[in-house]
């Protein structure tokens, strides 16, 4: 009876020490695959400089980094990813890493740049990249100009130029990004002499 019971004791010893062993085994296993897969990492472009939409993608405005994405890797742009032709169909932000999704072929693109000239000069708030809404006040039959309207809402801020001289300030002139659908329209206001302003998106008239 001692003898079965010494057995029986040295049986469940075996198997937790080997269940021991198993878990140790594992344990390490698992380190091994989260340092593995944290060194696993892909070359993608990140962006220099704020983007706006319609603006053409050229590699001087990316720097190549290391990073670890996983499965997500695929939704972003590699350094060979970058065509010729592409541009950004939405503003890119510096700092982000170039997704997919915000790149089209330029013979694809619905937007085009404008320049205007704002008749009553430019917000501090605007800059490159700022979605802005396009107002204009038509004149009317006697030369007076009409209540204000909108002409395109949506519109983003493509350059903004910077007047030479001693004091240099914000000229009234500022190129656009515009939907193609805008263009006849805008072109039409800007032959008529109607007054146009630049409105940041959310912003009163």
């Amino acid at each position: 009876m001692t003898t079965h019971s010494r057995a029986g004791r040295a049986f469940w010893g075996d198997i937790r020490f080997l269940i021991g062993i198993v878990l140790v085994v594992l344990s390490i296993l698992s380190v091994w695959l989260i340092v593995s897969s944290a060194r696993d990492t892909t070359p993608v472009l990140q962006v220099e400089r704020t983007i706006p939409q319609g603006e053409a993608l050229a590699s001087g405005d990316f720097r190549v980094v290391e990073v670890s994405l996983g499965a997500a890797v695929d939704g972003y742009l590699a350094p060979q990813d970058l065509q010729p032709g592409m541009i950004a169909v939405r503003t890119l932000e510096a700092g982000e890493l170039l997704p997919a999704v915000a790149t089209a072929d330029a013979r694809t693109g619905r937007t085009t740049n404008i320049v205007v000239d704002s008749s009553v000069g430019i917000p501090a708030s605007v800059e490159v990249g700022t979605p802005v809404e396009l107002w204009h006040s038509p004149t009317d039959e006697d030369g007076e100009f009409d209540a204000p309207r909108i002409l395109a809402a949506d519109v983003v801020v493509a350059s903004i130029p910077e007047s030479d001289g001693m004091l240099s300030t914000r000229s009234a002139a500022v190129e656009l990004v515009i939907d193609r659908a805008d263009v006849a329209d805008v072109l039409a206001a800007i032959n008529s002499g109607a007054a146009l302003s630049i409105v940041p998106r959310g912003s009163g008239s």
